[in-house]
């Protein structure tokens, strides 16, 4: 508390603009002194850890932080990860000065070393909890390194070869998956048209069956059926899981999935494929993100991934699921693997920007409060702290959520797979939108040296922009997300049972009441932030059904309700996020025995729960009063406070080697002297 005081006064003193005795004179000029140069003192010298750091990471990482460690060793050890000595330190980050062309060989080769030291063994051709979560651990440190080498695998992996794994049977399995595991088949995965997106139901790309030939033939019927933005099509990509319309004698049976070659083994396209080139981007160019155009492309009946629906040799359509929703909704399911590892992943950049903004906080002093004074550290202004230490709160809660989804992911079922869809939809959506918020205010915490290339914030602003639209629009996704509780709500409804899935077992209570006076002791009390959460999820939910059962009594369709609905449904689809993120946050810290790790996580759980009473829901629908608002306001700043002395090892915690940081992470001035122009 002394250390929070003595603070305190030196900020005043300098905002109120403090003068000596000895300079009352109107007419007297300040003296002018010269300043000893700035040096540079690593934070770890002042700084205390009252918890420990690796016991921390292992609860935010979850799993195999052991082999991620190897990896992050092996990539160190390698000259193909660019690394170049910066301030007495060496780091590896891709050279993002190079041509597009050249990014794209990088990235390959990159991949060609990894796989060959046996990195992807197991990722298609092992199942169990072990690969699974190994296979994440290994994604998410790759992604911490470059995003293109991520979004590579993933398109390879996970999307090509998940749409194997599950459209596929025995016989696709067989023959697919372990070469491409040893990536002697590059896969891409062609869904996305340049006129359809997010509307994977409305694709224009059309399949018919010959049977006279036993094969399928695929058309590109006008440009805008064209595959866009297809990751690996442009340069590397062999082999395409196609998307398309498959007309049965005459009628549209709806979206299914093609494998078709589009190279041979030495690269050449192979017949009736055009390919073209989507050119550079704001980021991702490492990636060779193509668009394709299929001219009368037969591939054999085999090649239809029959899981869900067939087709006979003599051409009938046959398909256990009747209902052409419930088998358009089976066709998605690769897509969800792919949120789950981008929800993950923005999590993991957030952890880099912050380590990096921190770390450079802690070092870099600005305005001397008193003369010959020294200058204060930009990480003890109260402003400072506002900015950044309820973002490293939103980290850990992100972390914990990531892991609840991933082991979500891992256990599921038939029966879960909803739960699955309307989680990654939503967690998809609020990671990836908090990580450009948090990489914009990191960005600007580091002043100038935040525009640096090298020092990596600004770049993975634009390297990760595209999460918030890719493998579903970020705001389509919530809407998604608030006509499943809808969906619930009228479910339960018309049953008369109670609710139960989706965590709104809460609507089944009696509804929370915040008190009129909320004291700094309520404030902190996870049972009311719970409480808090859960009101204004429970409130939104039944002014949506209202919104929504007007219009349709007003003779709109539910559809269209829904539309006109849009405002309430953002609002909702965030309630539940909130509350759901929390949950997981409360689970984490209620693993942990009374001590130090327990004392931080319970400061940081609080400073998550208060920064999402400050949405401005909590205010336009009156469930915060603007005394009560202003409050929750106050006891943010004095977590913060709070926790300023943990924020090192808060950031240490995330376990990213020094490596993976940048020069401003350490000493920013031998990094910029002008002995590093001369090497």
């Amino acid at each position: 508390m002394d250390r929070a005081i003595r603070r305190t006064k030196i900020l005043a003193d300098h905002l109120l603009q403090v003068q000596s005795s000895d300079s009352s004179s109107t007419d007297q000029t300040p003296s002018l002194s010269s300043n000893v140069c700035l040096s540079y003192s690593p934070p770890e010298l002042s700084e205390d850890y009252a918890f420990d750091i690796k016991e921390m990471r292992k609860l935010i990482d979850g799993h195999h932080v052991e082999e991620r460690d190897w990896l992050f060793g092996m990539m160190r050890q390698s000259k193909l990860f660019n690394p170049r000595e910066r301030g007495g330190k060496v780091f590896v980050t891709p050279d993002y000065n190079q041509s597009m062309e050249q990014q794209r060989e990088m990235t390959w080769k990159r991949i060609q070393y990894l796989t060959e030291r046996g990195v992807f063994k197991g990722w298609l051709t092992e199942r169990g909890e072990e690969a699974e979560m190994r296979r994440f651990a290994f994604f998410e440190v790759l992604g911490i390194y470059d995003h293109s080498i991520a979004i590579k695998l993933g398109v390879h992996f996970f999307l090509w070869g998940g749409a194997i794994q599950f459209f596929g049977t025995k016989h696709h399995h067989d023959k697919w998956l372990r070469d491409t595991e040893n990536y002697l088949i590059k896969g891409c995965f062609a869904m996305t048209e340049l006129g359809h997106g997010s509307n994977v139901r409305g694709i224009e790309t059309v399949t018919t069956y010959d049977s006279n030939t036993s094969e399928f033939v695929i058309n590109t019927p006008c440009e805008s059926a064209q595959k866009y933005w297809i990751g690996g099509a442009a340069k590397h990509a062999t082999h395409t899981v196609v998307f398309s319309q498959l007309n049965i004698n005459g009628t549209n049976q709806g979206v299914h999935a093609f494998i078709a070659q589009i190279r041979d083994a030495d690269g050449n396209i192979c017949p009736n494929i055009r390919i073209a080139d989507c050119g550079h981007k704001i980021g991702l160019n490492g990636v060779d993100n193509g668009r394709i155009w299929f001219d009368n492309v037969r591939v054999p009946r085999e090649n239809l991934l029959n899981s869900v629906a067939d087709v006979s040799a003599d051409g009938k359509y046959l398909s256990s699921i009747k209902d052409p929703d419930q088998r358009f909704a089976a066709f998605l399911a690769p897509l969800t693997a792919g949120r789950v590892n981008i929800a993950v992943s923005a999590v993991y950049q957030s952890k880099v920007g912050l380590a990096i903004a921190i770390r450079y906080a802690l070092t870099r002093r600005a305005f001397s409060v008193k003369p010959n004074e020294p200058e204060v550290l930009l990480l003890d202004y109260p402003s400072h702290q506002r900015r950044l230490l309820p973002l490293v709160a939103k980290t850990y809660a992100m972390s914990f959520a990531a892991n609840y989804l991933k082991m979500l992911f891992l256990k599921r079922t038939p029966q879960s797979n909803k739960t699955i869809h309307v989680v990654s939809s939503s967690f998809k959506a609020i990671f990836t939108w908090n990580n450009m918020q948090i990489l914009q205010e990191c960005r600007e915490a580091c002043g100038g040296q935040g525009l640096k290339t090298e020092n990596r914030i600004g770049h993975l602003k634009g390297e990760y922009d595209v999460q918030s639209t890719f493998e579903g629009d970020n705001n389509i996704l919530m809407q998604q997300v608030s006509k499943a509780l809808l969906a619930e709500y009228l479910a339960a409804q018309k049953k008369n049972k109670a609710f139960k899935g989706l965590g709104l077992e809460h609507m089944n209570k009696p509804c929370p009441v915040i008190p009129s006076q909320l004291t700094s002791a309520t404030l902190r009390c996870s049972q009311f932030q719970m409480d808090a959460l859960c009101l204004r999820e429970r409130d939104l939910l039944n002014r949506f059904v209202v919104d929504v059962s007007r219009h349709q009594a007003n003779g709109e369709t539910k559809e269209h309700a829904v539309i006109m609905s849009y405002q309430l449904a953002e609002d909702l689809g965030r309630a539940f996020s909130d509350r759901a993120i929390f949950q997981t946050f409360v689970d984490a810290e209620a693993t942990l025995a009374a001590g130090s790790l327990k004392d931080v996580l319970s400061l940081l759980r609080s400073l998550y729960a208060l920064i999402c009473l400050e949405d401005v829901a909590f205010l336009r629908y009156g469930y915060l009063s603007l005394e009560n608002a202003a409050s929750v306001r106050r006891e943010i700043t004095k977590i913060c406070s709070e926790l300023r002395p943990h924020a090192l090892a808060l950031v240490g915690s995330y376990g990213i080697p020094d490596a993976f940081l940048s020069p401003i992470a350490f000493d920013w001035i031998d990094a910029n002297s002008w002995s590093s122009v001369q090497q």
